[in-house]
């Protein structure tokens, strides 16, 4: 077989769609009470320092199931992600010999997401400022006895239960399965008009009774004119430069954690199943994410950002040959899946790939041992180029550095934090250390021309656009005011309309 022999015969890997990684270890794992992550960091491994290598849905999971970088895939938004025949690490297993099953979110060829995140991605670049979601808030419904508030993601985890226990029980090869999840993410918001995004923070007080509402941690805020100017769009366009109250902040924390319960409780459903079935002893399970959230640090919800809430996820291991209760601080990001799951299914793995392989990690392997293609980078990349930022995001991040650049490395300011001096990223230092910025900046440009990078995808934002105006003709008006901008755009539709004309005759 070509597994080679009876150690690792199954694999299973879990998705979520909006996972916090600090969650999964102390202090934050404090706020909430998740016993199936506390499971799989009792007899496996956790990895402390996590990323995704672009905070958003779909360029994630592109990055994910290729084993390539951004720039590489060039997934830029949420529509534009792997070719359709792009071969997955689940389609080399599959044509090695393991039985396939995916259930749930995919999300990696394009995202089911509307034609205003798409028109919003595209126009970023515009010289004008629109709100683009609804205000986040809460919603409890149900009483204490309503657990399954996102039903959606239960039926796909029953599906992935009975498959566990009615067909891969009575398998003679060995099986990869897959399930995505929607939670933690935030809901549909439809008070928000047409087009409405995702900004409510939706449970019942089955879950919300997990929480530990003493340990929620009220993160501060710089006063908006003191923001860095992307961060200042990004909280304008998500709706969060208004007065919000510390309950109202606190509320926002406490619903996202209790959502984050409810999916641990999925988890458990699968590694209940595995347990029961006697597969789990056979069987490596990975939980991971394809973004974060912030949940109302650095005045903002949602993604598209390289702050910790954003950009670091949760990544954790269980199973035959993984040592258990690892803490790994090695800096990992999601393009290691790829390898890692040819790894694990004994397939030679493609020079070709942007990750390493995490086994060596995992198995407590020394330095030297790590990989056929010399060590393990001290550094993992992350890249932005959709909506609600207003440029091109780079995030290197080492030891204790994180460096942020934009758009060209000139037009707009760095920023770089120590984060272990100041782990809520509320100081910028790049100023204080410009020759930490210098070094930083020559690794990242090794890695990627990333001002040859942002100039591509201005001119890919235009063209799509301009293809977009043609495709409406004379209904092009009317459209664009009624995207999920409506609000603001219908107070003076020419004024930004113009905004665009002005934009559309700019030459680089």
């Amino acid at each position: 077989m070509p597994h080679g022999g009876t150690l690792l015969l199954q694999n299973l890997e879990i998705r979520i769609c909006t996972g916090d990684g600090r969650l999964t270890f102390y202090p934050g794992n404090q706020t909430v009470d998740l016993p199936f992550i506390n499971f799989m960091k009792r007899y496996g491994t956790v990895f402390l320092n996590a990323y995704t290598n672009s905070p958003i849905c779909c360029p994630s999971r592109a990055a994910m199931w290729s084993g390539l970088f951004t720039h590489l895939t060039e997934s830029w938004n949420n529509f534009k992600g792997l070719d359709p025949d792009y071969v997955t690490w689940m389609d080399l297993m599959q044509k090695h010999g393991y039985h396939t099953q995916k259930y749930g979110k995919l999300d990696y060829t394009s995202g089911h997401h509307s034609v205003s995140n798409r028109v919003e991605a595209w126009t970023r670049d515009v010289d004008f400022l629109l709100r683009q979601e609804g205000r986040p808030m809460v919603n409890l419904t149900g009483d204490r006895k309503h657990v399954r508030v996102m039903e959606a993601d239960w039926r796909n985890t029953d599906k992935a239960v009975n498959w566990i226990k009615e067909e891969a029980i009575n398998l003679t090869q060995p099986f990869v399965l897959y399930l995505g999840l929607n939670l933690p993410h935030p809901y549909p918001s439809p008070y928000a008009g047409e087009n409405f995004g995702s900004s409510t923070f939706l449970t019942s007080p089955y879950w919300l009774e997990k929480v530990t509402y003493e340990a929620i941690k009220i993160p501060k805020w710089s006063s908006l004119s003191e923001m860095h100017p992307i961060d200042y769009y990004s909280s304008y366009t998500k709706n969060c430069t208004g007065e919000f109250t510390k309950q109202e902040v606190r509320n926002i924390r406490a619903f996202y954690y209790a959502m984050c319960a409810e999916t641990d409780a999925m988890l458990g459903e699968i590694i209940s199943a595995l347990r029961d079935t006697g597969l789990l002893k056979k069987t490596i399970v990975i939980f991971t994410a394809d973004h974060g959230e912030l949940a109302m640090e650095h005045r903002q919800f949602y993604k598209m950002s390289m702050y910790e809430g954003s950009s670091h996820v949760p990544l954790l291991v269980l199973g035959p040959g993984i040592k258990e209760q690892q803490q790994i601080p090695n800096v990992v990001s999601l393009v290691d899946i790829y390898p890692t799951m040819l790894d694990i299914a004994r397939i030679p793995v493609p020079q070709n790939l942007s990750g390493y392989s995490l086994i060596p990690l995992l198995r407590g392997k020394a330095e030297n041992e790590l990989s056929p293609r010399g060590p393990r980078p001290s550094w993992v990349l992350s890249e932005f180029h959709g909506c609600n930022v207003n440029a091109s995001t780079y995030m290197l991040r080492t030891d204790k550095w994180k460096y942020i650049t934009y758009s060209d490395g000139h037009s707009v300011l760095p920023q770089l934090f120590d984060l272990s001096d100041d782990p809520d990223e509320l100081t910028n230092v790049a100023v204080k250390f410009p020759v930490i910025v210098h070094s930083l900046d020559k690794i990242l440009r090794s890695i990627v021309n990333y001002p040859k990078v942002s100039s591509s995808v201005q001119e890919y934002n235009k063209r799509q656009f301009i293809s977009w105006k043609q495709s409406l003709g004379q209904n092009y008006s009317n459209v664009i005011a009624n995207l999920r901008w409506h609000q603001d755009w219908l107070k003076e539709p020419k004024k930004y309309e113009n905004a665009i004309k002005k934009w559309l005759s700019q030459s680089k």
